[in-house]
């Protein structure tokens, strides 16, 4: 998830949080006319009205539940957003939730799910996968339902490489071929190459999607070293550095190219985002290229949680359980590839998928997540972006000194980087 400026997560905010849920937030209120409100930030109104289709299910076996809302917040404010919600006393009673969930669970924000889940008839807890789990846990717990395990994939439009008289094969793809293609493209069309989706030349996690591929990692195991130093780095911000400026098959700062607007040849983007694609061309999909440092695999993932100062916590923890049980994971799995193993097959995903085929689900999603990375994520996760970013906009410039900025990126979160 993109982080600004405005995003920085304050101790006060939290700290404010956790008071509050000590002082008598997590108990329900009353036993009857309970509004629920869940912050997304999706905007898709398929999406959105799925959720509200299984909330309406659900309220009318539940007559004390009156209403659940889903509160659609911009992708790019949503941390800002629930935050500055949480610090005024006005938070949603469950919440999604992506690079921020380090920092809920530690504040002690986020009720915990196991015992509620388990206790659920038909719920299925051991179903869940363990690799998906981790980010959302501490010490055992379930602080957060992993909806979304959405792999990065490298969407291709057809009708574009097409026109340049490029031609697609997946079998033993590269980053330097999809450059090489991408170059033609725009040298034929004057349509991007390829394209990082929600980057923007901001949001600088999402090129974990990239430099995976090169060995390079933001920093170690245990987030207490920073890693854009080391040499995979460096090789990975010079590959991106000159299909930026060289050969120009990634579209330059303040350059639009929308992939699913049908302006660039391929975008890396999660299979979760398929609901934009439109008809309006041929598209293909697959794996991640390789890299030099062979093939890879990277996640982002999303969970929905309920906050522990919400005075309906019982009655959200009870609709949270409903809107995960395995029927209604099913459905969610369309958009959203699901962490529960009974649905992690091509066939059982494309039955809910109208964009893509059970071959191509397999390839590109179930095939990938269990030897999966995901996207950086460290406690704090604001105030790192922020200032990682600030450090890469001179990468950004024909002249860059690709060694220096990247050791000045170091200098910048060291600081930072306390074990998770």
């Amino acid at each position: 998830m993109p982080t600004t400026a405005k995003k920085l997560v304050s101790a006060l905010a939290l700290g404010a949080l956790a008071t509050t849920a000590a002082c008598g937030g997590g108990t329900d209120a009353a036993t009857e006319d309970i509004e629920l409100r869940m912050s997304v930030w999706t905007s898709n109104e398929d999406q959105l009205a799925l959720f509200d289709s299984i909330a309406d299910a659900y309220i009318a076996d539940h007559p004390e539940i009156t209403s659940i809302t889903f509160e659609s917040l911009p992708f790019e404010e949503y941390n800002t957003t629930l935050t500055t919600q949480i610090a005024g006393g006005n938070a949603p009673d469950l919440a999604w939730m992506g690079d921020l969930s380090a920092d809920l669970i530690d504040s002690g924000a986020l009720v915990p799910l196991t015992d509620a889940l388990e206790g659920t008839e038909g719920w299925d807890y051991g179903d869940l996968l363990p690799s998906v789990t981790g980010e959302f846990s501490r010490d055992g717990e379930l602080y957060a339902y992993p909806f979304s395990n959405s792999p990065f994939a490298l969407y291709v439009n057809t009708d574009l490489l097409a026109e340049a008289g490029q031609t697609f094969d997946p079998a033993g793809l590269t980053w330097d071929k999809v450059s090489e293609i991408g170059a033609a493209v725009h040298d034929a069309t004057g349509k991007g190459g390829f394209v990082v989706n929600d980057f923007n030349y901001s949001s600088w996690n999402t090129l974990a999607t990239i430099w995976t591929g090169f060995g390079a990692s933001a920093w170690n195991e245990d987030g207490t070293e920073c890693g854009f130093t080391s040499p995979e780095m460096t090789e990975a911000f010079t590959f991106l550095h000159k299909a930026i400026y060289t050969d120009e098959s990634m579209p330059g700062p303040g350059t639009t190219a929308d992939f699913f607007a049908g302006d660039a040849a391929f975008a890396v983007a999660q299979v979760s985002r398929a609901g934009n694609l439109d008809g309006s061309f041929a598209y293909d999909i697959a794996p991640l290229p390789a890299g030099p440092a062979g093939d890879y695999s990277v996640i982002g993932q999303a969970g929905m949680g309920v906050l522990a100062s919400s005075p309906n916590a019982e009655a959200a923890t009870g609709f949270l359980a409903y809107l995960t049980n395995p029927e209604n994971a099913a459905q969610l799995a369309q958009y959203f590839p699901p962490p529960r193993q009974s649905l992690l097959t091509g066939e059982a995903l494309a039955a809910n998928n109208e964009k893509f085929t059970a071959e191509q689900l397999q390839t590109v999603v179930v095939d990938q997540i269990a030897d999966a990375v995901t996207l950086p994520n460290h406690t704090n996760p604001a105030e790192i972006a922020q200032k990682a970013k600030t450090e890469l906009d001179a990468m950004w410039a024909p002249d860059a000194d690709i060694s220096g900025v990247l050791a000045s990126v170091c200098s910048a979160v060291d600081p930072l980087l306390v074990a998770k």
